[in-house]
């Protein structure tokens, strides 16, 4: 069975399959434009203490990057599982879907640390917590961590079918006989 027939005949068994790919990578693309218009448009004043907007925290321009990232891959991804060309190249949706699933774990930790800190602080080195006098800024970053987190859950869900359309092409190892006895 050629490579081509193999990708086909995943493809036409497994048609929710198909849907639910195509479905989770067209989400992504909604929930990570707003995550990014969150971050971007978000900013507060403070008559004493001045004003915090997204550009003075570096983690928080990584998350926009990885989620302009994810909204553009996610788009093609959506595009290109219609095309059978790249259909029959399962191994290049696993590697990037994996690729683009860790991009958003880092991003989340780096704005979870940035949400930890503005609202415990940080009493060994005397940093105060910012969120009572900022509390829209962290507000509008809780939901936009929240956002960023159900993309990362639609990124693993996507990892996890890339990976079964890859090494469901394989048979499993073979067990000698002598293996076979010890299991039994």
């Amino acid at each position: 069975m050629s490579n081509n027939n193999i990708a086909e005949s995943s493809d036409t068994q497994n048609p929710i399959l198909k849907l639910l790919d195509c479905s989770l990578r067209v989400s992504v693309i909604p929930l990570s434009v707003a995550t990014i218009w969150l971050t971007v448009t978000n900013k507060q004043d403070n008559s004493i203490y001045g004003d915090v907007k997204f550009n003075n925290l570096l983690g928080l321009k990584y998350m926009v990057c990885t989620s302009a990232i994810c909204a553009a891959y996610a788009l093609f991804a959506a595009i290109a599982s219609w095309i059978r060309y790249f259909v029959t190249k399962a191994w290049l949706f696993f590697v990037s879907d994996q690729i683009v699933a860790y991009l958003m774990v880092t991003s989340g930790a780096a704005v979870m640390e940035i949400l930890y800190l503005a609202y415990n602080g940080d009493q060994k080195i005397t940093w105060s917590e910012a969120c009572s006098s900022y509390g829209k800024f962290c507000n509008q970053m809780k939901v936009a961590l929240i956002l960023h987190a159900l993309v990362l859950c639609c990124f693993i869900v996507l990892a996890l079918i890339s990976a079964y359309r890859v090494f469901s092409k394989f048979d499993p190892p073979f067990l000698s006989k002598q293996d076979n006895e010890e299991r039994t």
